[in-house]
């Protein structure tokens, strides 16, 4: 086995939409304010009858039905997620179990909101081991369940939803679908993004993400490119966690992807954390704004203050 890629994408994100307006009935808020200092105008909120594993459950599905696959050709499932409340089952196997999968290996992984593109990347390492040969690979995250309604500094930032991929090995001779990946984290700086307490609150130094993401991101993710062999001017589309626009539009300037369609779903969906890079790429090459082959370069970043991107071809 050469390497893997993408086969196919799927999202989903609930029916309940919370606007603007309604935040500002609920802190001391408005429109103007949330819209110039992070660029989000709606986001998807699930109610307390939505665990995050449903959520999970109907992007793979999407997925799955995307690929032409039954859940019974997926024999590895990887569910990057930091807002599952229960701690076993894990939220893959409740999938696996909602999907009616047979026998897959199940795991959880935690790194927030750069948890797709680390769990992208293991997927990619295990098919190319021979240890799986077909995976899917869902962000999920249910932010709702751990926001502090009352805190208008946080609670404007987070929506909820999932976004899934189905990977499978190349064949003899065919290019890898999924680059290398450069992941890495600023231990000493993990306190600038929370998740903590019981029950658990989101909570982050806006400030300190902002300069971090915005000063210290676009030479590694220019790595990323190098990497795959790919110059940044070559990239169709550049999809980065969808943290805040006042984020995205620098970061992706100074990448230097001056030809690239940049993700800006953050503006309709909010900040969802794992959810976040699967869902806007599924809404891209849903509404077809970049094609088969495509190179497109995916770069998660946030809590611990981890990253985690790869280049994929676009399925």
């Amino acid at each position: 086995m050469t390497g893997s890629r993408i086969v196919a994408l799927g999202h989903y994100q609930p029916a309940k939409v919370l606007t603007n307006a309604d935040l500002a009935a609920m802190v001391d808020t408005s429109d103007e304010w949330i819209r110039s200092r992070v660029g989000i105008e709606t986001r998807h909120v699930a109610g307390p009858d939505e665990p995050v594993d449903e959520l999970a459950a109907h992007a793979g599905a999407k997925a799955l039905a995307s690929a032409g696959l039954t859940p019974a050709d997926i024999d590895l499932v990887l569910v990057a997620t930091s807002t599952a409340i229960d701690r076993s089952p894990n939220t893959a196997a409740r999938v696996a179990a909602r999907l009616g999968m047979g026998s897959p290996a199940v795991m959880d992984l935690n790194v927030v909101c750069a948890g797709f593109t680390h769990a992208l990347a293991t997927a990619d390492h295990t098919v190319r081991a021979g240890a799986a040969s077909r995976a899917l690979v869902i962000g999920a995250d249910k932010m709702a369940d751990i926001t502090d309604w009352t805190d208008r500094t946080t609670c404007v930032l987070v929506g909820d939803g999932a976004g899934a991929a189905v990977i499978e090995a190349t064949g003899p001779g065919e290019e890898p679908g999924i680059g290398p990946v450069l992941w890495g984290s600023v231990p000493e700086m993990g306190h600038a993004v929370r998740i903590e307490g019981t029950p658990p609150r989101f909570a982050q130094e806006g400030q300190s993400v902002y300069r971090w993401a915005t000063t210290q991101l676009p030479p590694i993710a220019r790595e990323v490119c190098e990497r795959a062999g790919v110059t940044p001017e070559e990239l169709a589309a550049v999809v980065l966690h969808q943290a805040n626009l006042r984020i995205i539009e620098p970061v992706a300037q100074k990448i230097g992807a001056v030809n690239a369609v940049i993700a800006r779903d953050v503006v309709e969906s909010g900040n969802t954390s794992a959810a976040s890079i699967p869902m806007a790429l599924s809404k891209l090459v849903e509404r077809g704004e970049i094609e088969s082959g495509d190179p497109v370069l995916l770069f998660g970043f946030g809590g611990n203050l981890s990253y985690a991107g790869q280049v994929i071809r676009c399925p």
